[in-house]
């Protein structure tokens, strides 16, 4: 194994013991956080993670158009913030008619667009070999 290897290796151990180590917090925060929050600068975190999505969206879209080697990640990590974005609109909705719609937008839009960025995450890891090749 290559030095290389063992410390991605390393890195993904790492990685495991701290997913392990992330569930007790996870319950702590399940059993203790109130139902409610009053959150400052509300506008602005949405605000600002949909600026990040527009970013990733872009980025993922000039990846795909130049065959980029960074298409992969990029794509991959569009998909985590499409299927994030999903999640906090739908349970943090704050009517029963504001849920409604956030339902609708994730199952018609966004996780749809997550599962397209999944297949060019998965198709775009092959193109530095297949690009190699020609």
């Amino acid at each position: 194994m290559q030095r290389t290897d063992s410390r991605v290796v390393t890195v993904g151990r790492l990685f495991g013991v701290l997913a392990v180590l992330l569930v007790p917090w996870t319950a702590y925060v399940f059993l203790t956080l109130p139902p409610r929050a009053r959150a400052e600068n509300y506008d602005l975190a949405w605000g600002g993670f949909d600026v990040g999505l527009v970013g990733l969206l872009g980025l993922t879209a000039i990846a795909a158009v130049r065959q980029s080697p960074w298409l992969a990640p990029v794509a991959g990590g569009t998909a985590t913030v499409l299927a994030t974005d999903a999640w906090f609109d739908v349970v943090t909705a704050p009517t029963t008619a504001d849920r409604l719609i956030a339902s609708a937008m994730a199952v018609l839009v966004e996780l749809p667009l997550a599962l397209v960025c999944v297949w060019l995450a998965l198709r775009g890891q092959d193109l530095p070999t297949r690009r190699r090749r020609w």
